[in-house]
């Protein structure tokens, strides 16, 4: 998670949300990402999904079963929509996401029953931390 914050500082300093994901297997980290939708014209460019590309290039392979996500923020519809296709088995994140995170805050979407793949989810870890470099990410921005 440390990691993970440290990439979302990295986000905040190219002008996005800071968010920072890790793919972490067997102990080793195999992706990594930052929030960049606006640097990379791209609105799935979460960080989570970045670190899930990488995670899957790396291991050449797009099921990343058995994997550990590590992100600073709760995350949303749509990246908790590609943890459960690329098969991550836990999820860890920091703050929670009051209006769009979709593991506590709007809704439990891991646990729709439909699904056809469960994860693990693990909130609060660094929850202050994260917060605390949303807080000041917008703080700035405002002024």
């Amino acid at each position: 998670m440390r990691r993970a914050l440290v990439l979302a500082g990295d986000a905040a300093a190219a002008g996005e949300v800071p968010v920072g994901a890790v793919v972490v297997v067997d102990g080793a980290v195999v992706g990594e990402g930052f929030n960049q939708p606006i640097a990379a014209h791209d609105p799935t460019a979460h960080a989570e999904i970045v670190a899930l590309r990488a995670a899957a290039l790396a291991l050449g392979n797009f099921r990343l079963t058995g994997a550990t996500l590590y992100v600073t923020v709760e995350p949303c519809l749509m990246c908790v929509g590609a943890l459960v296709h690329a098969r991550i088995g836990v999820v860890v994140y920091g703050a929670a996401e009051p209006k769009a995170g979709a593991i506590e805050s709007m809704t439990a979407a891991h646990e729709f029953a439909g699904l056809n793949h469960r994860l693990t989810a693990v909130g609060g870890v660094l929850a202050e931390e994260s917060r605390a470099l949303l807080q000041q990410f917008f703080r700035e921005r405002r002024a």
